[in-house]
């Protein structure tokens, strides 16, 4: 085999690799923008010129062969080498300018992220963000997704991340509503009341609580549920009920007196969305302008807010700190 052939194959080499992680020439070139028929082309060429087959073909599924593996491997570190080339570009641009897509789960997206938005782009006016508000949890690079919000206390092996800040929940009704039904004293009173809840299992409508070495759990109904923090919230001021809700959605409204906290003195356990709230991305020496000026600003908004989490304690210095999460640290 001549060895002059590497330069002209790296095209194919790299929709290999693509084929690969995707495990779907259907969806490799959904990815690339090109048809089926131009991908099984590429993969030919390839196998073509190395004399050797990569890929063992079914109706339902692809597997690597052995020289697949070894290729797979060599063609992979190629792709990274290129990444790692379009990183450094980036971060000898002086300037901060391009696009930037970050995803965020919709509540802390609309309540948390947006009302900052408007500021960043005034500042930095070659920079484009877009922001995907999703509650899935986003692969960085499948989903070509550069920055990921993530609830959670246990951030996934291999990215680096900043804590930006803690998910506190708590129970709110408007003063009206508890006018006409009584104010709670006790987790238990809640069987009482119409309670408004995530809804998206049986276990969101058993409220946890505790307070000292106490702990309760309440089974909870109501004729209102949904999954979204802000309809929650629109349906406690509309005086439909007690509303499960996260520090960050309800504090204006509180601040303003238009609903009051619940059972201040019981600590509300929500079944999910609970956490802290990381900021990552992947691990790179050549950070791009637009992504350190963006991840700066975030962490200095959330410093300058510290009513975001019901503790006020905000961001801390050490939680500004960017880690790396090692393989212990790897989601179960």
């Amino acid at each position: 085999m001549s060895t002059n052939l590497p330069l002209p194959l790296m095209g194919e080499m790299a929709i290999f690799v693509r084929v690969v992680e995707t495990g779907s020439f259907s969806e490799a070139s959904r990815q690339l923008g090109c048809s089926p028929s131009a991908v099984s082309r590429s993969i030919t060429k390839l196998e073509k010129a190395l004399a050797i087959r990569l890929l063992k073909r079914t109706t339902r599924k692809l597997r690597l062969s052995d020289a697949g593996v070894e290729v797979f491997q060599r063609c992979q570190e190629m792709v990274s080498a290129a990444r790692s080339v379009m990183e450094i570009s980036g971060q000898f641009t002086e300037e901060a300018q391009g696009l930037v897509r970050i995803s965020v789960p919709k509540a802390v997206g609309r309540f948390v992220l947006h009302p900052h938005m408007p500021e960043f782009l005034r500042r930095y006016p070659k920079v484009d963000v877009e922001l995907v508000l999703e509650d899935r949890q986003v692969d960085l690079i499948d989903d070509n997704v550069d920055l990921a919000i993530r609830i959670t206390d246990r951030p996934p092996v291999g990215l680096v991340g900043r804590q930006l800040l803690t998910i506190d929940h708590m129970l709110c009704a408007s003063p009206q509503y508890l006018a006409e039904h009584g104010n709670p004293a006790h987790p238990h009173d809640l069987h009482k009341h119409s309670c408004i809840y995530l809804g998206e299992m049986p276990s969101d409508a058993r409220w946890k609580f505790k307070k000292g070495v106490k702990a309760v759990t309440v089974g909870v109904r109501g004729r209102y549920a949904a999954n979204h923090t802000g309809v929650r919230l629109d349906a406690v001021l509309q005086h439909i009920g007690i509303g499960s809700l996260p520090y960050f959605t309800a504090r204006y409204a509180l601040e303003q007196g238009l609903i009051v906290q619940v059972l201040p003195d019981w600590r509300f356990q929500a079944s999910s969305y609970q956490g802290g709230a990381w900021l990552l991305h992947s691990p790179t020496r050549y950070m791009p302008p637009k992504l350190r000026v963006l991840i700066d600003y975030l962490v200095q908004c959330m410093e300058k807010e510290p009513t975001l989490s019901k503790a006020g304690a905000g961001v801390s210095s050490q939680l500004a700190t960017e880690y790396e999460f090692p393989e212990r640290d790897r989601l179960r």
